[in-house]
């Protein structure tokens, strides 16, 4: 039997995410309490194993994050704002997004929503590593890219907001 199929589900991912990757995902979620090098590994593999699956980009930069590791964390939204624009087949730079808005609808898939609410995680990266003009910027695009805030940027602005004050 596998030991790692015992593992009950702790995170709920996409129902489409392949069921070896969500294995690794929820083994990594469960060891990230107990054991961070074991969870990265496990959050690693899972992205080697399908590194077009987006939701391997949202468990590792949220495990990093959670970490303090915010350059880490930084690199990997990085990495999901590429692959989910070029899944989606639509630039990757958000400023360019916001040039041809009517060309694209950010809302039309789990893809494209997947970049909103990535890009939400951008801004607050930024935002906790002192660099509060670079996640204004990101959140003034943002707020442009997703007028009716399905990916919850709001709450970030609201922070943003605070902080300056």
């Amino acid at each position: 039997m596998n030991p790692i199929a015992l593992i009950e589900e702790r995170v709920l991912f996409s129902p489409n995410i392949p069921a070896e990757v969500n294995q690794l995902l929820q083994a990594a979620v469960a060891a990230s309490s107990v054991d961070h090098s074991r969870a990265e590994k496990l959050f690693l593999q899972a992205q080697l194993m399908d590194s077009a699956c987006l939701q391997t980009y949202f468990a590792l930069y949220k495990f990093y994050f959670y970490q303090k590791r915010l350059a880490d964390a930084e690199r990997i939204v990085t990495a999901g704002l590429e692959e989910s624009a070029k899944q989606g087949n639509f630039p990757v730079d958000y400023r360019q997004l916001v040039h041809n808005l009517a060309q694209w609808d950010l809302y039309a898939n789990e893809t494209t929503l997947f970049y909103l609410y990535t890009l939400k995680a951008l801004a607050f990266i930024k935002l906790r590593q002192g660099h509060a003009l670079e996640a204004q910027l990101i959140l003034a695009h943002l707020q442009q890219l997703d007028p009716k805030d399905l990916s919850g940027a709001s709450v970030i602005m609201d922070l943003a907001a605070g902080m300056e004050e």
